[in-house]
């Protein structure tokens, strides 16, 4: 089992910028590509960026390319994503989430957090 819990969502005008945290705890962390969804009111869960174990290999879903960023530390059991240049239409409930190979694909990740409400006001 891998627990997973987000943090560092809130209230954020457009052009702003969130780093949000997901901390890990259970079964070893680094053997996890880390991923991060989102879901808007009435949308479908979708990719938002992935990570794997090392760090080296990253994968960006194209709406996000160039502002956001994600990275991992091992060492602290974290993944974290840095969003900035934030629009209205980023506004969602982030999840991380742990599966054990490359994917974009909700069904294919193991674990999940509870989510994290990130707003940004026009």
């Amino acid at each position: 089992q891998v627990q997973l819990v987000e943090s560092g969502g809130g209230l954020v005008q457009a052009g702003g910028s969130l780093r949000l945290s997901c901390a890990a705890s259970g079964r070893t962390f680094s053997n996890y590509w880390m991923g991060w969804f989102r879901q808007a009111p009435g949308k479908e869960r979708e990719f938002v960026a992935t990570i794997n174990w090392s760090g080296k290999i990253k994968g960006y879903a194209d709406f996000v390319k160039g502002r956001f960023t994600i990275s991992r530390d091992n060492a602290q059991n974290t993944v974290y994503l840095q969003m900035n240049s934030l629009k209205p239409e980023d506004t969602a409930v982030y999840y991380c989430a742990a599966a054990p190979l490359n994917t974009r694909t909700p069904i294919e990740y193991d674990y999940w957090g509870q989510g994290t409400q990130v707003t940004v006001s026009s």
